[in-house]
């Protein structure tokens, strides 16, 4: 068959490279793409954001399964529409995928499913806020309800660094529309970690743990971004968590929002926080993580394609995932200036030397200009390596970053060391 990837990141391009490994893969077709797609697909220009355009592109190029990268086009229920023009679609619909687009919405399905998470308030105005802030005190989380492209949520360890973030939200909109509302929530101690999980509805099957690095700078300082690297397996979370996390987080989200009359299929993604009284949810998306998916798809053994197929025909209990034990890290490099402002186009260098020593190099914002890979995002780049240890995974991935160069490259140099404590 072919298939049909929505999206041009880094997230997209490792959705392409393992999905053209499928033996019953024809041609892997990508819209955008980027120039690392260009290499394992075809990239499609095409707006993502016409739904019905989309449609009648994979109808025409004869796609037997669309899979969706991004979270606005989900929230925006792309799903509905091609489901309903008959396209086979992997990804939640418009009402499942209020689960990343509405913290709100999270957050009181968590209330009621006794989902365990962070104590939170919701306010429509800066002054409550504001007030609220005063009255509980710091640190304190200030997220902005809405989607936010990772960055709208602001960890305050000042008052007057959470009256900036609300007002940065709410009267400056630096979010738009996303900022309408604000979710106050309690600020959890703990370390971070990130589970994503298949499901049809009904069936939720865990991938391979793993752990994201948010802050902008080493030892987790600076503003959060979209990610600056990762690695799997994260060690932090043993199996009998992994059990926790399962029966008290993940099945009763997917059997809370069946309840509520919402099947939710696709990829469910639960960022967590464990804490001294356990893991608890730190937000839910509705889509493959990024840069997570950069080193757990890596991973797994199994042919992604039926998994994907297996969640919209509700058949997913029949399957099981099989892995490559091996660690897999992740290391962003960014451009100059991100995630603020950043210049475009600066020539990037090294990328088939590093290839060729055994880097996976996975595009997440390049583009092609007069016959070279340019910068042409904030995260432009997810080098990737697996080692037999997660240090040696940590090594190779950083030995492959000193291969490629661009001008003002950046990119934390501690990804991984967090795992190091449990080795």
């Amino acid at each position: 068959m072919n298939v049909l990837i929505i999206g041009g990141g880094g997230r997209e391009h490792v959705l392409a490279w393992k999905m053209a490994q499928s033996p019953i893969v024809e041609t892997v077709f990508c819209a955008p793409g980027n120039p690392g797609v260009a290499r394992v697909g075809q990239c499609v220009d095409l707006d993502i954001n016409d739904f019905n355009a989309v449609a009648e592109f994979a109808k025409q190029n004869k796609v037997g399964l669309t899979a969706i990268g991004p979270e606005a086009p989900l929230a925006d229920g792309i799903v509905d529409v091609l489901e309903a023009a008959g396209v086979v679609t992997f990804g939640p619909s418009k009402a499942a995928a209020q689960l990343e687009a509405s913290k709100r919405f999270a957050k009181d399905l968590m209330q009621r499913n006794d989902i365990p998470t962070a104590k939170y308030a919701e306010f429509s105005d800066p002054d409550s806020a504001k007030a609220y802030v005063q009255s509980e005190g710091v640190p304190i989380v200030i997220k902005a309800d809405g989607l936010a492209a990772g960055k709208g949520v602001t960890v305050a360890r000042t008052i007057d660094e959470a009256n900036a973030a609300i007002d940065a939200i709410m009267i400056e909109k630096a979010f738009g529309d996303a900022g309408a509302l604000v979710i106050i929530e309690e600020c959890m101690v703990g370390e971070e970690a990130s589970i994503l999980a298949f499901t049809d509805g009904k069936t939720v099957l865990p991938l391979a743990t793993s752990q994201d690095h948010k802050p902008a700078f080493n030892g987790d300082e600076g503003p959060n971004t979209g990610g600056m690297g990762a690695y799997s397996p994260a060690p932090l979370v043993d199996m009998d968590m992994m059990e926790e996390i399962q029966t008290r987080i993940l099945e009763p989200c997917v059997k809370g929002l069946a309840n509520d009359g919402i099947s939710y299929k696709g990829i469910l993604y639960a960022g967590l926080m464990i804490t001294n009284e356990g893991p608890k949810v730190v937000e839910f998306n509705c889509r493959f993580g990024d840069p997570e998916a950069q080193v757990v798809l890596p991973r797994l053994q199994s042919d992604i394609v039926p998994i994907m197929l297996a969640c919209r025909e509700g058949v997913l209990s029949k399957l099981t995932l099989e892995y490559d034990e091996r660690p897999c890290v992740t290391v962003v490099m960014a451009s100059p200036g991100y995630p603020a402002s950043y210049p475009k186009g600066i020539a990037i260098h090294g990328l088939d030397d590093a290839e060729a020593a055994g880097a996976m190099v996975f595009h997440a914002g390049t583009a092609e200009s007069g016959g070279n890979i340019v910068t042409n995002g904030g995260r432009v780049l997810n080098v990737t390596a697996l080692g037999g240890t997660i240090p040696e995974a940590i090594a190779n991935a950083y030995r492959y970053v000193g291969m490629i160069h661009f001008d003002g490259a950046h990119f934390r140099t501690d990804i991984g060391k967090k795992a190091l404590a449990y080795l």
